[in-house]
Parts: C-alpha cells; sequence; structure tokens
C-alpha cells in the first residue's frame, strides 16, 4: 500500500492546520454564517472547534469540503 495520495486534496492536512486556514481566510463570523455549528457561533476557539469536530463526523466533512472548495 502506498503512502502517497495524489488525488486526496486532504493528504498530510491536519485538522487543526485546516481549521486554523480557514480561521486566517474566513473569520469565524463566515465560518459560523457557512457551518453554524456550536464551537463556530458560541465563543469560537480553534481548541473548541478541534474538539466538537472529532466527535461529529459530518460537521468535519463539512468543514473539510469549504477547506477543499476555498483551495481551487
Amino acid at each position: 500500500m502506498s503512502d502517497e495520495q495524489p488525488k486526496n486534496p486532504l493528504h498530510g492536512v491536519t485538522l487543526e492546520r485546516l481549521l486554523t486556514s480557514l480561521v486566517e481566510d474566513l473569520g469565524w463570523a463566515e465560518l459560523a454564517q457557512r457551518i453554524p455549528i456550536p464551537p463556530f457561533v458560541n465563543e469560537p476557539s480553534i481548541k473548541t472547534s478541534l474538539k466538537y469536530l472529532r466527535r461529529h463526523p459530518a460537521e468535519r466533512a463539512a468543514v473539510e469540503a469549504l477547506y477543499v472548495e476555498t483551495r481551487r
């Protein structure tokens, strides 16, 4: 099995790095508008967002999709 995943845009990108990049590019207000989840709306922080996203795969998928969309 190969470690390379050339067609996977998330390969090698940690959830923390992905989220930090989105916050820098869009800001918390825009993230909360696009994906209205509690850690983006109520007192947003990277730490609480990571904890939430690790426990909610559907929301994590939405955040990952937004990341891929913003990288195009």
